[in-house]
């Protein structure tokens, strides 16, 4: 069965679920969009690599220091066994490896990149975590002749700068080259219905149309996300009439 919410479902927005959703959402745009956009384009998910070290908070939490030192030398030990062992045991930095990914649309012919389109994660809305690097990547697009659509899913965390939103949970910004400054913005909120927005090509090519809410019905469905997510809540909470909404929405009341 596809998702029950009209729109974005609350409790996808978990960071234990976030990472899957996010990948497996990715793959099945790019599936939509390939048995749209004809033979002079194709579709390539790029993924970045990102490794977070903890905090020293979190290090002494789960007992991790950056560099730890054990001698072996107040044991004996036998032959066999100093051979075989290391005389002194470091520790590496603990770190968090998170995998983004994106979506490219390329000219066949010359692998020129034609659209970016990036869906936000929670690292790209963190000032602490990949938030400017995120900044700086947008603003390089921004200032090529490649069109751009990023997309939020999250309600949480702080949104890139430029253009100023209205007030929203989520929105999609669509930048067509040819029209830059101007840019179209999609806001929604939590009850509305995620929208189909417009992935421009290359003139004189139409836009091909994006349904994102048919994509997250099939995301939710290929990776049976309903056995699951509804034992956690969502992160952020919701606002008090909002969850009783989405309980029932979810069934939960039963």
């Amino acid at each position: 069965m596809p998702s029950p919410f009209p729109g974005m479902n609350p409790y996808l927005e978990q960071n234990y679920d976030w990472n899957d959703f996010h990948q497996t959402f990715v793959t099945r745009m790019r599936k939509l969009l390939e048995a749209q956009i004809g033979v002079n384009y194709f579709v390539k998910i790029e993924v970045r690599l990102y490794i977070h070290e903890r905090s020293a908070e979190e290090r002494r939490f789960f007992g991790v220091a950056d560099v730890g030192l054990s001698s072996k030398r107040d044991r004996p030990v036998g032959r066999v066994d100093s051979a075989l062992t290391a005389p002194i045991q470091l520790q590496l930095p603990a770190v968090e490896i998170e995998k983004q990914s994106s979506l490219e649309i390329r000219d066949v012919r010359n692998r020129q990149l034609i659209t970016a389109i990036e869906l936000l994660s929670p690292s790209n809305k963190d000032p602490s975590g990949d938030y400017e690097t995120y900044v700086a990547k947008r603003r390089q697009i921004l200032n090529s002749p490649t069109h751009f659509v990023e997309i939020d899913l999250r309600r949480g965390g702080q949104r890139p700068t430029s253009p100023k939103l209205p007030k929203c949970d989520y929105y999609v910004l669509v930048s067509r080259r040819e029209d830059r400054p101007t840019v179209g913005v999609w806001p929604f909120g939590l009850r509305d219905r995620l929208p189909t927005i417009p992935i421009p090509l290359t003139s004189p090519d139409p836009p091909v149309l994006l349904d994102l809410k048919a994509v997250l019905d099939i995301t939710y469905d290929d990776a049976n996300y309903g056995k699951h997510i509804y034992l956690e809540t969502p992160e952020p909470p919701l606002r008090p009439k909002d969850e009783a909404w989405a309980r029932r929405i979810a069934g939960l009341d039963r």
